[in-house]
């Protein structure tokens, strides 16, 4: 990924946001994620925040909008809008052109899928995005809890009590309150966090200068911390959390560096640290601990072998740097999310090439996730469009779920019932939440 980062959401330029209005509930030509340092600024998004309320299911079918975007009271309505971003929304590429020159390989879909029903959008939480490529930032444990990165916290917020409560604030000096062998015991001052990962009751957030805060969820302060390079180069990128065979919790760190370090929490120590000639975006194992999918700033991604560090096979088709991977729970069938906008399914029976290429509307793949079924599996654009796939059905059919701002995380409950999806915006960041459709949604109109 790119070494830079930005303060204040620099990179998501004028071009990227929503139009300004004359409306006094719109945007005042901000930049999505500006930085909310200024005071007067802070006062202003308050005034904004008592005037935007949330939305539930029930409103929704009543026709307000799912994100409280009054558009009567606008000077363009939703549909000449929408096509005003995706004309003009500017993807971001490494190398140019290739979301166009991908598009030919793309499979055609059946749009109109219904799995997810909208259920509310909340304002009380917002995820907010540090670096525009990296957007694994929402993670649900349940149907009803999720945590997200707000600035320098990650909170936690239950649609069941509709409350939200702080977990971890890093704006200040953090250090570990348990002393273990390898533990950063000084910990860290005013981490800039870069991706976070949850489960069960295992939290960990990497940061811009390769800290790992791990912090047990059911236990006070922190357990954890460890710094996995000194060098300039060292973003974590991403978190992947996992059981490991012998029973023992652990997890992999894909860094900037090009390493990948495999954590034990059972020990709290390094175990394995293996290394690429490119910077590692994302890293997932297999249901069977036995294969990694590895991608990165490099078109052509890796299947290797995890034990032995061998590479399998090479990941060729992809016509840009990758930043997204998920296994369906079959071991069998991967996915890869890319800048060129597709994603890509693949089949370890045969790698030749992918079994499939589903294309975004606005640009990269930044996020994938299947649900623990097997059924669904969702791809996260940067901004505007979450897409939920039929995977039984060979991903033919899909779901298309359409809303306005940047996408910060989206992530399925662990039961399949709940899928959240993250929207930083100055003033419509919110927190999307719909539920699986089932026989008995009747319930819902009672």
């Amino acid at each position: 990924m790119a070494q830079y980062h930005w303060d204040g959401m620099e990179y998501v330029v004028d071009d990227n946001e929503m139009t300004e209005v004359e409306d006094d509930m719109y945007f005042r030509g901000r930049a999505l994620g500006e930085s909310d340092s200024d005071d007067d600024d802070d006062d202003e998004y308050d005034l904004l925040e008592n005037k935007i309320t949330d939305t539930t299911a029930a409103e929704a079918r009543r026709g307000k909008d799912i994100q409280g975007i009054p558009w009567d009271r606008l000077s363009i309505s939703r549909e000449k809008y929408r096509q005003t971003r995706l004309e003009q929304y500017k993807n971001y590429e490494n190398i140019p052109q290739s979301g166009e020159l991908s598009e030919k390989e793309c499979k055609v879909t059946q749009k109109g899928g219904m799995y997810y029903d909208f259920w509310q959008n909340t304002r009380s939480v917002k995820s907010t995005i540090l670096h525009f490529q990296l957007r694994n930032l929402v993670w649900s444990t349940s149907k009803h809890d999720v945590y997200l990165v707000a600035h320098y916290s990650i909170v936690h917020w239950s649609s069941l009590s509709s409350k939200r409560s702080e977990v971890l604030n890093v704006s200040g000096h953090v250090a570990p309150c348990e002393k273990h062998p390898g533990s950063l015991l000084e910990g860290f001052t005013q981490t800039q966090i870069s991706t976070l990962a949850v489960r069960d009751n295992l939290l960990i957030a990497g940061g811009f200068q390769g800290e790992l805060i791990c912090k047990y969820l059911d236990r006070p302060g922190v357990s954890f911390c460890s710094r996995t390079t000194y060098e300039d180069n060292a973003i974590t990128n991403a978190v992947d959390i996992y059981e490991h065979p012998s029973g023992a919790v652990h997890f992999m760190a894909s860094n900037n560096d090009g390493g990948i370090r495999d954590f034990d929490m059972e020990k709290f120590q390094l175990t394995k640290h293996s290394c690429f000639p490119w910077p590692v975006n994302h890293t997932s194992l297999s249901p069977n601990g036995k294969l990694l999918a590895i991608v990165g700033d490099n078109p052509e991604g890796l299947l290797v072998d995890s034990q032995t560090g061998k590479t399998i096979a090479p990941l060729s088709g992809h016509l840009d740097y990758s930043f997204a991977s998920a296994w369906h729970p079959d071991g069998c069938i991967f996915a890869t999310g890319n800048q060129d906008k597709t994603c890509r399914i693949w089949d370890v029976r045969n790698l030749s090439k992918s079994v499939a290429v589903l294309k975004g509307n606005l640009g990269a793949i930044r996020s994938i996730r299947f649900t623990s079924d097997g059924r669904y599996m969702a791809m996260a654009e940067p901004a505007d469009f979450v897409h939920v796939y039929d995977a039984k059905q060979g991903f033919e059919k899909e779901q298309q779920i359409d809303f306005f701002g940047e996408v910060s995380g989206v992530s399925f409950s662990p039961d399949t019932e709940s899928l959240f999806i993250g929207v930083w915006d100055r003033t419509y960041g919110s927190l999307l939440q719909f539920n699986r459709r089932r026989n008995y949604m009747y319930l819902d109109y009672l």
